[in-house]
């Protein structure tokens, strides 16, 4: 994980790990030379102010467009685990009234030690919640065949009701076609190019919807920020995270701009923002002097740099210069602790709408 960075093409650290295809160092440089889905509002408190960061607020106010000088935090620790929390209580009421439990399998292939610890960390959140995890962990050297042949076995389980592929798959594989024999009705990951599709399409609703996009878009309804008719600039245009952003905030009804490597004038561009998703993968790429005061600043990235006080050598920073953008937007998320904890809780609400969908369970 230490090595870890988003580019164009990739995906946050915190949702999955995909071979680089253009180096931080690239989008950073190029920077510089051109320098409706329906959530529920959450009830607890889920926003500090970053002047008093020991004390909660009393209650859970909409995220204004103001000039503050310091940002509420959005707390996604919070957040995530106020949906668990949900999640939990609709398991019990499912597995009372139907004798159902809902399952996620899990596929692994190789001994990556980021991968496995992303797994590791979705079966412990599927035990926390009350939901069946399994297992498939296949060597390096495994063929495309074992792993379709999984796949095919977890598709026809009907104790199964989601399906994850961990990424990165070995290079000798066809990730797209490993990605695409999973059943859409299973497809709790959203990579399914039918799920995009509809997300893509005017009047129609996907199945699933990618986890930190979803994550993203929850944070920002259950902190009561309005979208509708407000400017949004999504950084980074993976087909993971940024591309699904945009196309989810647009069927919110924003007006939305994307930034990515080519993109001249950034800075330019970001600074017209009431709400900035960032995705690009580059340690402290957005200033403060990029964003509007008053602005809403969702911030995916997580970059590891160095730092030699810390046990592990290095410490684990966002897209957005923290430090900066938190005398100017009016609320923002902190990394770690903001956008992470939620893709996990998006997979778990994914699998648990799988269940009900498949067992017409209401």
């Amino acid at each position: 994980m230490a090595s870890s960075v988003l580019s164009d093409r990739s995906s946050p650290a915190t949702a999955r790990l995909l071979p680089f295809q253009r180096s931080a160092q690239s989008w950073k440089s190029q920077f510089q030379r051109s320098v409706s889905i329906a959530w529920k509002p959450l009830r607890l408190n889920v926003i500090r102010s970053t002047a008093s960061p020991h004390r909660s607020l009393s209650a859970v106010a909409p995220v204004a467009m103001t000039t503050e000088t310091s940002a509420k935090v959005i707390d996604g620790k919070s957040v995530a685990k106020q949906i668990k929390d949900e999640i939990a209580g609709e398991i019990v009421r499912m597995k009372d009234e139907t004798g159902i439990v809902p399952g996620l399998a899990v596929i692994l292939v190789g001994c990556r030690k980021d991968s496995q610890t992303y797994v590791r960390n979705k079966k412990k959140a599927c035990e926390a919640v009350g939901i069946k995890s399994y297992e498939a962990n296949l060597p390096e050297d495994s063929t495309e065949e074992d792993v379709l042949k999984h796949i095919t076995c977890f598709n026809d389980d009907p104790s199964v009701h989601g399906i994850l592929v961990q990424l990165p798959l070995p290079r000798h594989m066809n990730e797209e076609k490993i990605l695409n024999a999973v059943s859409i009705e299973k497809d709790v990951d959203g990579f399914h190019p039918l799920n995009i599709g509809r997300l893509v399409m005017q009047g129609r609703e996907p199945l699933f919807v990618p986890c930190t996009p979803k994550g993203c878009m929850e944070l920002l309804h259950r902190c009561g920020v309005e979208i509708k008719g407000k400017r949004a600039v999504v950084i980074g245009r993976s087909n993971i995270v940024g591309m699904p952003a945009a196309l989810l905030l647009q069927k919110a009804n924003a007006t939305i701009s994307m930034v990515h490597s080519s993109t001249k004038n950034p800075e330019e561009i970001t600074r017209q923002a009431d709400i900035i998703i960032s995705a690009a993968g580059v340690a402290n790429l957005v200033r403060g002097s990029w964003i509007k005061p008053g602005a809403v600043v969702i911030d995916v990235g997580i970059n590891p740099v160095d730092d030699a006080e810390s046990p592990r050598g290095y410490r684990l920073v966002g897209d957005v210069c923290y430090e900066e953008a938190c005398k100017v937007a009016s609320a923002i998320t902190p990394v770690p602790g903001g956008v992470g904890p939620m893709t996990i809780a998006m997979l778990l609400s994914n699998t648990l709408s799988s269940a009900k969908r498949i067992h017409d369970f209401k």
